[in-house]
């Protein structure tokens, strides 16, 4: 595949593993990170002689915890973070993809693990989201997907009261499908993947596209909470007030929200 800076992509027969390499980052997801996730996952779907992939992050610490917004300068697509974009391809190419969620999933990187087929879990990893912490939201992949993987209770308090969920949690809610020891889950799931790689290709591809078919409204939806709302919504003082207080662990002051 191609050269890439945000990102490793390496296959093994019929086996792609696709790894966010920011790991001093916390492997978040800056525009140049999503782009190259999108011609990976685009070349994927392409290539006949592929027909599983792993995503992943790089190190032992991280998944990936969310995304990374430069500064607002103007109104137009060149400002969004292309997210959906990579959440679209990954929820329809017709093939498999299995999360190893090495460590923390945070954020876009919970929504990110949960949107992909089969999530392998490291028992240090953690999953949480903590949109409302910081001034920022996922309406659309990251509130109907949750609320089908999980229940509507449950992930109304994963965004509403922002908790951290170890591996054994997640699975137990249907979070994560299987847990494995630290520093095993890429393997793990790449022997997932090459196990999927055996069936029919046709019917899963078929059983893909009806899972996925449900909820194809949801790109609209996401892309108007997301693209527009959120946008807009991370450049005014109070997504700037609640995001230094995170920074700072302090309490957000309300009297900064609209002053």
């Amino acid at each position: 595949m191609s050269d890439y800076t945000d990102i490793l992509a390496e296959t093994s027969g019929p086996v792609l593993t696709i790894s966010i390499n920011r790991p001093d980052a916390g492997n978040k997801l800056r525009n140049q990170t999503l782009l190259e996730l999108k011609d990976a996952l685009q070349r994927f779907r392409t290539d006949p002689g592929l027909r599983a992939a792993v995503l992943t992050g790089t190190g032992d610490k991280f998944f990936c915890i969310g995304g990374e917004h430069d500064e607002t300068t103007s109104l137009d697509y060149s400002q969004v973070l292309p997210i959906i974009d990579v959440y679209e391809a990954i929820d329809t190419i017709a093939k498999p993809i299995v999360a190893a969620v090495n460590g923390y999933a945070v954020g876009g990187g919970n929504v990110l693990h949960n949107v992909c087929d089969l999530t392998i879990a490291a028992e240090n990893a953690v999953f949480r989201q903590v949109g409302p912490m910081v001034g920022s939201f996922d309406a659309g992949y990251g509130t109907w997907y949750l609320e089908d993987t999980v229940g509507r209770k449950r992930a109304k308090e994963m965004w509403y009261l922002n908790r951290k969920y170890s591996a054994a949690q997640a699975l137990q809610m249907g979070l994560a499908n299987e847990v494995v020891p630290t520093g095993e889950a890429v393997k793990r799931a790449q022997e997932v993947a090459a196990d999927i790689a055996t069936r029919s290709p046709m019917a899963i591809g078929g059983l893909k596209a009806a899972f996925s078919a449900r909820h194809n409204g949801v790109i609209g939806q996401a892309r108007m909470a997301h693209d527009q709302q959120l946008t807009l919504y991370l450049d005014t003082r109070e997504a700037h007030e609640v995001g230094d207080a995170f920074a700072a662990k302090r309490t957000p002051d309300p009297g900064k929200f609209w002053s």
